[in-house]
């Protein structure tokens, strides 16, 4: 019979930081990821302030500068037919160290902290391991069923089980847990456009003719998300590629000289979902990151929420595990920790999905036509301390997580 004391079921940034901040704590962890690597097509890059502390509190700062990545500092929109960019968020006016989001290649990042955990002996890491089912008995979860990409299965039972393996863990099958689903308006198309030097940096927004578009300097290229109307990527797909390439060039004209998205296949489509579950926790097993509530792509904030689920879970944990002395509330504190914070940001969400998306794509909000920028953006634009509000929220939500100081170097 296989054991260990914490096992993580998927290998993502919430699973990777909870089992490198438990190992160095003295805790025996074993996470399982189904993929034999961690490359994926338009995963989410970004980095926040909150993130960046803590791998300075692991003593990793020197390793992730290292890493490719483009730093992100500000947020602009291009206003009024002349297309004049106002900037709505600026995190080069916050006070803190860490004034900007690191872009980052996802995959960079989790191999980081992979090779960063084959240093501590009590972690472990199994590539193409796919957690198949819990094992459930007497009323707790007692681990996992798995199988491996040689189509080997076994058994691997824990004290206590963390699913980190996004909005289709399934763990959110389990009746008990209860999903609340909020209905979006949206979902988003990715793909990517040559970058010049003398374009724009950070991150820009663009609404015209129904049509909503966010870039994203990545440096050499920028990272484009279309927002579309809810299902409709399907019926857009039937369209010839190059009706794509036009609609992309009159709402941003200066792409004009660009090589054209050449096929379909180039685009990625995202469907967004926001939701929660009402409990996140039952005997044996914890639900964290997208596995307990899946975010909107709206301000980029998921990574983030969920890399400080994990920080809050490993100090709440941490000591009961290590001294045998795990009890059910210690679980359900870190729900009641991060559930309050959860709620405020899909809140967040879903205003700027009820109040900007929706009525963009219905044409009723054109930045392209007006004479002057409305009221609020010529205010945030003018105004340094309104500038802060954007990307003080984006970089801290609304409580900052402290690691346990037995994980700190």
């Amino acid at each position: 019979m296989e054991r260990t004391t914490c096992l993580v079921v998927g290998g993502g940034p919430a699973g990777m930081v909870l089992g490198l901040l438990l190992a160095r704590s003295g805790v025996d962890v074993t996470v399982l990821e189904k993929h034999g690597d961690f490359l994926r097509d338009f995963r989410g890059d970004t980095v926040h302030p909150t993130t960046l502390q803590l791998l300075d509190d692991l003593g990793l700062a020197e390793r992730f500068a290292e890493l490719p990545q483009r730093r992100l500092d500000k947020v602009q929109l291009p206003l009024g037919p002349g297309g004049e960019l106002f900037t709505v968020g600026d995190f080069g006016k916050l006070s803190i160290k860490h004034n900007y989001i690191a872009m980052v290649p996802q995959w960079d990042f989790l191999d980081m902290l992979a090779e960063e955990g084959k240093g501590e002996p009590r972690f472990a890491l199994r590539m193409n391991t796919e957690a198949t089912e819990l094992i459930r008995e007497n009323g707790r979860v007692n681990g996992v069923r798995y199988r491996t990409a040689d189509g080997e299965s076994g058994e691997l039972r824990a004290t206590i089980t963390v699913a980190c393996d996004g909005r289709k863990s399934f763990a959110r099958e389990l009746p008990e847990l209860g999903l609340r689903d909020f209905p979006t308006p949206m979902d988003v198309q990715w793909f990517q456009v040559q970058r010049k030097p003398e374009d724009p940096a950070g991150a820009i927004g663009s609404i015209r003719e129904s049509k909503f578009l966010v870039q994203i300097d990545r440096g050499e290229y920028f990272q484009m998300a279309s927002i579309i109307e809810k299902g409709t990527d399907s019926a857009e797909r039937s369209r010839p590629i190059e009706e794509f390439n036009s609609a992309l060039v009159r709402q941003v004209p200066w792409l004009a000289d660009r090589e054209p998205v050449r096929s379909w296949d180039d685009v990625k489509v995202l469907h967004v979902t926001l939701d929660r579950l009402r409990k996140w926790h039952v005997p044996g097993l914890l639900c964290i990151g997208d596995a307990a509530h899946a975010m909107s792509p709206v301000g980029g904030i998921g990574i983030n929420l969920a890399v400080q689920d994990a920080v809050a879970a490993a100090r709440h944990l941490a000591e009961p595990l290590r001294s045998g002395r795990l009890r059910r509330r210690h679980v359900a504190a870190i729900q009641w920790r991060r559930w309050p914070t959860t709620a405020l940001l899909q809140r967040f969400q879903r205003l700027i999905h009820d109040n900007v998306v929706a009525p963009a794509l219905r044409g009723e909000i054109d930045f392209g036509r007006p004479a002057r920028p409305p009221l609020p953006v010529r205010a945030i634009s003018r105004l340094p301390f309104l500038r802060k509000i954007p990307p003080y929220v984006l970089a801290y939500g609304a409580i900052k997580e402290r690691p346990p100081k037995s994980a700190l170097r």
